[in-house]
């Protein structure tokens, strides 16, 4: 009676069953215990044989065997459904193979298998049950040492139609075998790949209905294991598998039955390519800078400055001697340190002065308008000289101008009679009598190294009165005939300063200028049309402005979209899809070159730091040029007829940050399919894969109206390549990869003159002359604008700070309104790759000085405080993210220093004299650029939000908190079609505790401290769903944010219709779920094509995703 309750229970009864199986020597009980195990497990669920498995009964099978194969001759009525019994539970158990080495079922295994090779329907489930227990790396490598791999390849055939299910799974059980690294050894030394390969190559040639693609795949999988050796590699190498996986490959076509295929055979030969360095003489950029200013000026060097070898370089990879019997069985889980600040005391924000009170008072000059001298505005000229005055206008009349300099096009392809370019940056003659500084110059405060500060005596376009610019204007148009003439058949055109000089041409067909008098007319009427149709732009002031720019390349040459500028193309750029097996199809070109090097130009077209090693080009090659502000090409080599690889110069002093290009392309072909490889890249994903083209610039489309930068480009991948440096440590160190950006552009006229860049190019003279333009417009009864000097940069250029408010009236209740006003503080550019800052900032300062009401009612509230460019020399060399410190400015407010990092020693010190007078800016955001996101979002700091996401034990009910951080976030949701609140994070990370935001928030106090990222690429949400994003949508998005200001005054004078759009706090409830959760960098899913992008470690699919239970179903 107690065995039949006990029974009743299924737990029990199903141990109790095992137990019997276990002990038995019966034959019949075995096999009536077998078939009761077969039907339980065939009724059943996944769950079923799991539950199965957690009770003993991979063991209970594994002695059953054991004790089965002692009775001869084998009974096989027995060992077929065990071993059908074995299939099914083992390829569920991950310990099966271990399990089957300490019971001692592995020798019986390897026995039953050799006995039953006359017969098919006897071998086939061994070698299932082989591969099984093989999938232990420990378990596999002993059954190598047996013999078993070279038995088991022996069982391989050709293509044949017979026995193809016994085939199957030996090639199963093969790659299995393989996956250890001692028998993967010893098959690379005994030849396996080239056999291997041959197998293969015969299967996919005659399959031609794709019967067997199981067994083409699993006969790759068995090289894929060889090839994860350096052994392998090179055996696979000199059976010249690249070329057979290749011909194989593009055989495949787009047939979907083949993509298991396909994929296995691209990854095999992405790992096999042999790893070379860049075609650089060495990584660090080949422009240095010394900073006049460092205690020892010396050069500051990069984290890995790696001399580039010529030679291939080895790969370095796990030890192969490793013994298979130490693997870890069980794969650790290691995860990242928690980034997210823990600790209370520096979560709580602990505003403190970073240095004396009295230092911080030199920052005074910079509030003029605290102490009333905004009434100077309307005061004549000697007025503005006023040595007395605490700080002067910035916009202030000068001496007279030189007048010699003018601008012409220079091309490569004069004659021998065409003129020489001058120098355009020769110092000028005449110099200003005032000069708009800002706290230095030579009579600077002390503590202030000199160099900071601009020198008053340096010329400056700010300081010219409107008579003597249009005076200008008039001098550079008199010898200015020549600026646009040329000749179509000529192909260079960047704009060169100079006098000018007389050469004939025409411009284009539809443009031709025959006399001189009419080329004159043809120039003035297309400035004239240029400047109508760009607003706040002046090809004549961005001349000047450039002339003032100092580079570190020293340059004198002007890129036509800056010098012409750029309207927003009228209807907007949807994002681009990609189809699947275009990623394939680039990766396969590529691999093309080392199966056919014969077939690979090499000519370099262009080598800035090495010329003497440019080879002359013919008439098919294009031409490449850089040397211009921003710019950023530092070699192009053509690989092709219509193929050229480019490599990006690194930022100054370093060796990293390689992701921002500007460059001219020109002698150009029209309906020609160009392809460009950008092949040292380093982010390891980009918004290239999700939709997002590169920028196009097109000087004949310019000179016919249409002005203006547009996406362009098909065929784009980004993925990573086969070039890799090592770490700064040496051998030891940790290797870096290396990405490619290709795309191909079909350029619409021959011999144009064309930019491709990384995103719409915004310069520093671009700026300065935004800034003149502006200041130009504006009515100063109603306008406050002031334009002053932060600093002197490490390179020599000015850092502008702008105030903008409201002009307020001369009576003292007026007066006094206006110096209560708060502040708004807005940063931007302190990385000079993310361009799109400055068109946002652009959006920016146009609307703070328009007409419009609620421009005017934020002026008549607030003074706003805008830096608009805080890495003007990273931006003027074209670098991506640095300084020519060779630092990333966002990564030191904690402790910057007015010698290395100067604009950010002193705008944090501008905040903290505010601060220190009780002027505590109301709002802090530092605008940004995110290259692997789409839409506009926005970075704060919340304590709570950071201790929930966190799960810290910290009782949170108990911290009070201001939610006044959220409003901007929920206001810019209801007005802003670019911008996305669920991509707002408010978590403090101790990665980002040196970042202008979380230390304006801790240091300064400023509760409301902001960073606002736009996206290079577009937008997957609103009404701009589907588009990439253009100039006319950023600057969209910098006028909204102003607008949501409105919100924070308390005595805005609002229309109901406002009212209700911004009666938002019934929203700002203090939930839990306002941060995404997900704070990671991507928010995009793999890429389609993953296994051409994550090649790193050569892994291939799950094994569990393959049914065994057909193919021993007629055992």
């Amino acid at each position: 009676m107690a065995e039949v309750n006990a029974a009743s229970e299924n737990t029990t009864g199903l141990e109790v069953l095992l137990s019997t199986l276990k002990n038995s020597h019966d034959m019949k009980s075995t096999h009536s215990i077998l078939q009761i195990l077969d039907a339980l497990l065939s009724a059943g669920t996944v769950k079923r044989v799991s539950y199965l498995i957690t009770k003993g009964g991979s063991e209970a099978l594994l002695h059953t065997l054991v004790n089965v194969t002692q009775v001869l001759p084998l009974d096989y009525d027995i060992i077929l459904p065990l071993i059908c019994l074995i299939v099914k539970v083992g390829q569920r158990d991950k310990r099966f193979g271990q399990k089957a080495q300490e019971i001692g079922a592995l020798s019986e295994i390897l026995n039953i298998t050799k006995c039953s090779l006359p017969q098919a329907k006897y071998v086939t489930p061994c070698l299932w049950i082989i591969k099984i227990c093989a999938s232990s790396v420990t378990a596999g490598a002993a059954m190598g040492k047996s013999g078993i791999t070279r038995f088991v390849l022996n069982l391989l055939s050709p293509y044949t139609t017979t026995n193809t299910k016994a085939i199957r799974a030996a090639t199963e059980a093969l790659s299995s075998l393989l996956k250890s690294k001692w028998n993967s050894r010893r098959a690379a030394d005994s030849g396996y790949i080239h056999r291997l390969l041959k197998l293969y190559e015969d299967w996919h040639q005659r399959d031609t209905a794709n019967h067997y693609v199981p067994i083409q795949r699993a006969l790759l999988k068995c090289i894929n294991n060889i090839t994860s050796l350096r052994k392998g590699k090179k055996s696979f190498l000199e059976a010249d598998g690249m070329r057979v996986l290749l011909n194989a490959s593009r055989a495949c076509g787009s047939s979907p039955d083949l993509h298991p295929v396909i994929k296995l055979t691209t990854q095999i030969m992405r790992k096999c390519h042999p790893k070379q360095h860049l075609p650089l003489p060495k990584l660090q950029s080949c422009y240095s800078f010394v900073s006049p200013n460092a205690a020892h000026s010396q050069l500051l060097v990069g984290p890995s400055d790696t001399v580039q070898e010529d030679v291939t370089a080895e790969e370095n990879e796990d030890q192969d001697d490793d013994d298979d019997l130490n693997e870890n069985e069980e794969p650790g889980c290691s995860e990242d340190e928690d980034d997210l600040e823990t600790d209370l005391s520096r979560l709580k924000p602990n505003p403190e002065l970073d240095r004396p009170v009295e230092e911080l008072k030199q920052y005074e000059q910079l509030c003029p308008e605290l102490v009333g001298y905004f009434q100077d505005s309307d005061l004549d000229d000697q007025s503005f000289q006023d040595e007395d005055a605490p700080c002067s206008m910035v916009f202030t009349p000068s001496g007279p101008l030189h007048q010699e300099d003018s601008r012409v096009w220079h091309r490569d392809g004069f004659g021998k009679d065409s003129p020489k370019p001058h120098n355009p940056f020769r110092n000028r003659t005449h110099q200003t009598s005032a000069y708009a500084s800002g706290i230095g110059g030579e009579g600077g405060p002390k503590g202030f190294p000199k160099n900071h500060f601009t020198d008053p005596t340096k010329p400056s376009i700010t300081n010219h009165s409107k008579d003597k610019m249009n005076e200008m204007h008039l001098d550079i148009q008199k010898g200015g005939a020549d600026l646009l003439r040329i000749n179509p058949a000529l192909h260079s055109p960047h704009v060169h300063s100079g006098a000018c000089e007389k050469h004939g041409g025409a411009l284009n067909p539809s443009w031709a200028i025959g006399g001189e008098h009419e080329g004159q007319n043809s120039v003035h009427k297309l400035l004239k049309v240029c400047k109508e149709l760009i607003p706040f732009h002046d090809p004549y002031i961005y001349t000047i402005n450039a002339e003032e720019t100092k580079s570190v390349a020293n340059y004198k040459t002007l890129a036509f979209p800056d010098y012409w500028g750029h309207v927003p193309p009228h209807s907007k750029e949807p994002l681009v899809g990609r189809w699947c097996g275009g990623q394939r199809a680039k990766i396969f070109e590529d691999i093309q070159r080392l199966v056919c090097s014969g077939d690979v130009l090499n000519r370099v077209i262009l080598d800035i730091e090495s010329p003497s090693l440019v080879a002359p080009g013919d008439d098919s090659s294009l031409k490449f040029f850089s040397n211009f502000e921003s710019g950023n090409l530092r070699k192009a080599i053509q690989i092709r007829k219509y193929e050229y690889d480019l490599l990006m110069n690194a930022d100054i002093n370093t060796t990293l940050q390689q992701q921002w290009f500007y460059f001219e392309i020109s002698s150009m072909r029209a309906g020609i399919s160009y392809r460009f490889n950008i092949i040292n890249c380093e982010k390891t994903n980009s918004q290239f894969n999700y939709g997002m083209q590169p920028v196009l610039y097109s000087v004949h489309e310019a000179l016919c109206g249409r002005a203006q930068w547009v996406r362009a480009g098909t065929d784009i991948s980004y993925y990573r390549n086969h070039y890799f440096t090592q770490g700064a440590e040496g051998k030891g160190g940790k290797e870096t990869a290396f990405y490619t950006l290709t795309f191909n552009i079909t350029f619409p006229h021959s011999k144009d003159v064309c930019y491709l860049a990384y995103h719409y190019p915004y310069t520093y003279s671009t700026l300065m002359t935004h800034l003149y333009l502006l200041e130009q417009s504006i009515n100063s009864d109603q306008v406050y604008f002031r334009h002053q000097v932060l600093c002197s940069t490490l390179g020599g250029n000015d850092c502008p700070v702008i105030t903008i408010t409201a002009t307020p009236g001369t009576q003292p209740e007026q007066l006094q309104q206006f110096w209560n006003r708060q502040y708004i503080v807005l940063t931007g550019r302190v990385h000079p790759g993310e361009s799109n800052a400055s068109w946002v900032m652009k959006g920016t300062l146009e609307f703070l000085i328009s007409n419009n009401p609620i421009a005017r009612c934020l002026r008549d509230a607030y003074i706003f405080k805008i830096i608009p460019m805080l890495n003007p020399d990273g931006v003027i060399n074209g670098c991506c993210r640095c300084s020519l410190s060779g630092e990333d400015l966002n990564r030191q407010w904690s402790e910057p220093t007015p010698d290395l990092q100067p604009t950010i020693y002193h705008t944090k010190g501008l905040l903290s004299y505010m601060k220190s007078i009780g002027k505590t800016p109301l709002v802090y955001c530092d605008y940004h650029g995110h290259s692997r996101k789409k839409n506009s979002f926005m970075y704060g700091c919340s304590v709570k939000e950071t201790l929930w996401q966190s799960e810290s034990s910290i009782d949170t009910a108990t911290l009070k908190e201001d939610i006044g951080y959220r409003a901007i976030p929920r206001i810019l949701e209801k007005i802003c079609p670019t911008f996305a609140i669920n991509r707002c994070c408010f978590l403090v990370q101790k990665s980002r505790e040196s970042t202008a935001r979380v230390v304006v928030w801790r240091e300064i106090g400023v509760l409301r401290s902001y960073t606002m990222e736009s996206t290079y690429c577009g937008c997957d949400q609103g009404r701009y769903n589907g588009l990439q994003i253009g100039t006319r949508e950023l600057e969209e998005m910098g006028g909204k944010f102003c607008t949501a200001l409105l919100k924070l005054s308390p005595n805005m004078p609002l229309t109901c219709q406002d009212a209700a759009l911004l009666n938002l706090d019934s929203e700002l409830n203090n939930d839990k779920n306002f941060s995404r959760n997900d704070v990671s960098v991507d928010d995009e899913p793999p890429c389609p094509e993953d296994i051409d992008y994550f090649t790193d470690n050569g892994t291939e699919d799950e094994d569990d995703a393959i049914d065994l239970r057909p193919e021993v179903t007629n055992c």
